[in-house]
């Protein structure tokens, strides 16, 4: 049986994200509309910039679906931008967005687009080496007890898991090792009860 992952796709690097899932062997799929999300496994809300994106989640009337989705532990990936979407805590701002992980992240953190740099992790569960591409990236100040630390980047969090959440800094989908997103797939099959 074939694992649909839907791709959000209001902004931000939507088309290497479905090229990466595809490179998996999994069937990937654009969401431009929110019942769309009805029609899929697990999700990934790619990088972008967080504010805009969410204004359009907003225009679209994606939160409270976007709610229902998580709320139903199906599985959310989000990159960069989406990282910042899925955090409880973010660092000068009152309100979350979705705000499903016990996290704390900061925007920007490691300064703007021209400090943009690649970093070699060792990451729990996925492997060495894994050539991470940091753009604008946010980081995770603090983690709550419930999630999962895969990976550091000079002591800074850059990605964590919690349950059927994964959160990470960078962009996996702008390089060709797709490790990361084979990761997050078995994750979508494991809640599909198929790993």
């Amino acid at each position: 049986m074939m694992i649909r992952v839907g791709v959000l796709g209001l902004q931000g690097a939507v088309r290497e994200h479905i090229r990466s899932i595809e490179a998996c062997g999994a069937e990937a799929i654009v969401i431009k509309r929110a019942e769309q999300l009805e029609e899929i496994d697990g999700l990934i809300m790619p990088g972008g910039e967080s504010t805009t994106m969410r204004r359009l989640i907003d225009r679209y009337d994606f939160m409270e679906p976007l709610r229902e989705f998580a709320g139903k532990s199906k599985p959310i990936f989000g990159t960069c931008a989406g990282l910042i979407l899925l955090a409880e805590r973010i660092v000068g701002y009152d309100q979350p967005h979705l705000g499903v992980m016990d996290i704390t992240v900061e925007r920007n953190s490691f300064g703007r687009q021209k400090e943009s740099f690649e970093a070699d992790l060792d990451i729990a569960h996925v492997g060495e080496n894994y050539n991470a591409v940091f753009i604008r990236a946010p980081h995770i100040v603090e983690a709550g007890e419930n999630v999962e630390v895969l990976a550091k980047y000079n002591e800074r969090i850059v990605l964590a898991r919690q349950g059927s959440y994964l959160g990470c800094s960078f962009h996996p989908e702008l390089t060709d090792d797709h490790r990361i997103t084979e990761y997050f797939i078995k994750m979508v099959k494991e809640h599909k009860g198929l790993a």
